[in-house]
């Protein structure tokens, strides 16, 4: 398929498993697996998607747990060529059946993820499985063959589809190429930046978690695999997994959402945190308080890096313990640089590029990024401008480069008629020493049309008054963004996608003010 000097992905990995063959790649619970034994599976799992009629172009969705053979078979099915779609956790059967309904040929499960809703979703397409499974064929029982299969993908072919969280609708399938993946930040070591570099050195002992349908997990643990690193899955029922595996497992690395990293400095306050090994915490998924960052800095040291990304997009820019003992006093409110590979415009309500200092919305091109919604071609025109990437968040660059992130463009709440953006009400809120972390949702009001409410995680020791919050926002914002009601929470409920999931929060706090 390859048309230019990187080899197609996925080949740069099954190299790096054939170059160390008895190094480790994964520990999962008491089981240990080499490289070579990782890419024996892949080949043999290659093989038994090519015997079940896959290969370039058609479809795979693979709704699995977190194991080795999860990932081998995601591997094996790139090796071939074929459109894999991630499923997330947690899907309704009405979304299962949308997103399966998106030209799959084939639905890959293991024991921990078939239920009888997915066979009746997944209609025509073929039903695989990661060992013995009833109403699925047993990859695993396939007995391989010499070598890889010779299928090659080609390089306009979508290789991944991976979806938003679907929070105002159904998920969309965001649509990433072969050629793509040939050029991305962290799966193509050829054109890694000092940063993929420092991470993929860092990831020695990654703790890997959560779900693989997500690409970003899936960049830092290939960063991790392509740098000589071992993936270690915790084995369940373990107690709590932060901090109890990081210093189980001697963890050197990982990625976790906002969220894990707060419920995991409030397990630290009253003990030693024991973490020396840990070099290097990404912190994603959903925007990181000034003052959760340096918390997290002050107990666990410069190991915390903040990424910003989109579904859309990938990584945008990362925050590093460097830039923060570089600008102290700035630094912890951004989300860092652009990566070497991405440029960023930030423009006006008409597209005009702003003056730096100055609030737009933020457009992004890069190399990676999706080519359109699988589908859709009308909302693919709408996000997608001559080569940019609208992601609808709002931010703006200072003059030292860092991006500063102020709210989504669409996170809106009209209170008597008046746009209203919840991420500046956030991020005022925020700011209160009083406040570890803040949410601000909208929902049905007789008198306004829709009402601001906000939800405060409090930092700890503290109680700040809701009038003193109100207030805060009123002179920094104005009368129509001051929240109606502030709610103490003792943490933010979380989504499948691992964001804050505002949704829950008025569904479990917001009954009683509704």
């Amino acid at each position: 398929m390859h048309d230019g000097a990187e080899p197609p992905f996925p080949y740069p990995l099954l190299e790096a498993l054939r170059g160390s063959p008895g190094s480790p790649a994964f520990e999962h619970g008491d089981r240990l697996i080499s490289r070579g034994e990782l890419l024996d599976l892949i080949r043999r799992l290659a093989a038994a998607l090519q015997d079940a009629g896959l290969g370039p172009g058609r479809g795979v969705a693979l709704r699995t747990g977190v194991s080795p053979e999860a990932f081998a078979v995601h591997m094996a099915a790139h090796a071939l060529g074929c459109r894999v779609l991630c499923v997330r956790p947690g899907y309704s059967p009405r979304l299962l059946a949308h997103v399966l309904g998106l030209d799959i040929d084939a639905v890959v499960v293991d024991e921990t993820t078939m239920r009888p809703e997915l066979l009746s979703a997944a209609g025509p397409a073929t039903v695989l499985s990661l060992g013995p499974v009833a109403g699925a064929l047993d990859l695993l029982a396939h007995p391989g063959g010499d070598g890889f299969p010779a299928v090659t993908a080609r390089p306009d072919d979508v290789a991944l589809l991976t979806f938003t969280s679907g929070s105002t609708g159904e998920p969309k399938g965001c649509a990433l190429t072969y050629r793509g993946l040939g050029t991305h930040w962290s799966w193509q070591p050829g054109l890694w930046s000092p940063l993929a570099t420092a991470f993929a050195e860092s990831f020695e002992r990654f703790l890997l978690f959560g779900t693989l349908s997500s690409t970003v997990i899936l960049d830092y643990l290939l960063l991790c695999l392509l740098g000589g690193g071992t993936a270690v899955i915790p084995e369940e029922g373990a107690g709590p997994l932060f901090p109890h595996a990081i210093e189980r497992h001697r963890i050197t690395g990982s990625v976790m959402a906002a969220p894990r990293l707060a419920q995991m400095l409030d397990l630290l306050r009253d003990r030693p945190a024991g973490l020396s090994g840990l070099r290097a915490l990404v912190i994603g998924g959903s925007p990181l308080s000034p003052h959760r960052l340096t918390e997290a800095m002050r107990r666990l040291g410069p190991v915390v890096y903040n990424g910003y990304g989109t579904t859309e997009s990938g990584l945008i820019s990362m925050l590093t313990p460097g830039d923060i003992a570089r600008f102290p006093g700035r630094a912890p409110a951004s989300v860092g640089r652009p990566h070497s590979l991405v440029e960023i415009s930030v423009r006006d309500e008409e597209g005009r590029p702003v003056a730096t200092g100055r609030t737009g919305e933020i457009f992004v091109r890069t190399p990676y990024q999706m080519t359109g919604y699988w589908g859709r071609p009308e909302e693919s025109r709408e996000a997608l401008l001559d080569g940019w990437l609208r992601t609808r968040d709002l931010g703006h660059l200072d003059e030292t480069g860092l991006l500063y992130l102020v709210g989504r463009a669409r996170d809106i709440i009209l209170v008597n008629a008046a746009v209203v953006y919840a991420g500046p009400i956030e991020r005022v809120l925020a700011g209160h020493p009083g406040v570890a972390e803040a949410y601000v949702a909208g929902a049905p009001d007789e008198r306004t049309g829709e009402a601001v409410h906000a939800f405060i995680v409090p930092a700890a020791g503290r109680s700040p008054e809701p009038d003193a919050l109100r207030e805060l926002v009123r002179a920094d914002l104005g009368e129509e963004s001051v929240p109606r009601t502030v709610t103490t929470v003792p943490a933010v409920p979380v989504a499948a996608s691992g964001k804050p999931d505002k949704s829950a929060l008025l569904q479990r706090y917001g009954p009683a003010v509704l």
